[in-house]
């Protein structure tokens, strides 16, 4: 078990860092004296994002197999990177 959390705690960690949640956090702190309620409320949300997505996990992987969603997810991450790298998004 102490695996698994250490493991989706630094994936999650390092795929958060320079994103644009961070980047819009970070603004918001700056726009505010209440750090605090900005941390608590971006640390909530982060909270019921991953809680969305393993609930969606467990009953998705029921109704399609974890490989074709592996394999939608990597294309869907190398889709938007080449639109990114194309300035389409």
């Amino acid at each position: 078990m102490w695996k698994i959390i250490f493991t989706s705690f630094w994936i999650v960690f390092i795929a958060e860092l320079g994103d644009k949640t961070q980047l819009q956090t970070m603004l918001l702190a700056t726009q505010t004296k209440s750090i605090w309620g900005v941390f608590i409320g971006a640390s909530l949300a982060l909270v019921l994002s991953a809680l969305i997505g393993v609930l969606a996990s467990t009953y998705i992987t029921k109704l399609i197999p974890p490989s074709y969603l592996q394999f939608a997810a990597g294309s869907a991450f190398i889709i938007i990177g080449i639109l990114t790298l194309l300035d389409k998004i």
